[in-house]
């Protein structure tokens, strides 16, 4: 298994000559590049996972790739007349002898049931499970994992406690973006509660002076 990471939760997954592309979000480009991809992986409906725009673009490069999703992603891409096969949990799929299991249900509650749709984990060749914008142990071992390090649902101490949790060979970080992007939800969802409240939200700029 080679597993390379182009941003955030975009990873380029080859196993026995089959490659997946997981999460073609907008805190990533790279994906747009990428091409002899045979199965693209979508674990959930938010924009830094699904980035529709880009997944077409993806899907003109790699006409002869299937996407693999649930049915909350499957009704956005029903709008959009592109194809898919639903890989939920407890369901599983055989992708040229690669095995795609599809666990848990829904995403980490991230403040007071914002935005909390289907979430999907997946189990890659009973090797690699990427979880998706949740802390689901998949309660077989696991080999490799990808964890989730920085998100407005979690923090360092959780990532840490799910790793021991799962109990992997070996793991290593995704969804890092919110990291380095500014504007994203790390400030957007403060923003929303703080003026609805009647409290200002300011961002302040690197390097700018800001008079209070």
């Amino acid at each position: 298994m080679k597993i390379t990471k182009l941003g955030h939760c975009c990873l380029i997954i080859e196993i026995n000559e089959k490659r997946f592309l997981t999460d073609p979000g907008a805190y990533t480009t790279e994906q747009n590049d990428v091409k002899n991809i045979d199965c693209i992986v979508i674990t959930h409906e938010h924009t830094d996972h699904l980035h529709i725009e880009s997944l077409k673009i993806v899907l003109k490069n790699n006409p002869q790739a299937q996407v693999i999703t649930n049915a909350s992603v499957g009704k956005i891409l029903d709008k959009e007349s592109i194809p898919y096969t639903k890989v939920a949990d407890g369901a599983k799929m055989d992708v040229g002898g690669v095995e795609i299991a599809g666990h848990g249900t829904l995403h980490a509650p991230i403040y007071q049931g914002y935005e909390q749709v289907e979430n999907t984990g997946y189990f890659f060749d009973n090797k690699l499970f990427y979880p998706g914008d949740a802390f689901h142990n998949p309660n077989v071992p696991v080999d490799i994992l990808a964890f989730p390090v920085s998100a407005p649902w979690s923090t360092v101490a959780q990532s840490i406690d799910y790793i021991l949790d799962v109990k992997p060979r070996v793991a290593f970080p995704v969804h890092d973006g919110n990291l380095i992007k500014r504007n994203g939800i790390t400030e957007r969802l403060p923003k929303l509660y703080m003026e609805k409240a009647g409290i200002q939200f300011i961002s302040l700029e690197l390097g700018k002076e800001t008079e209070f």
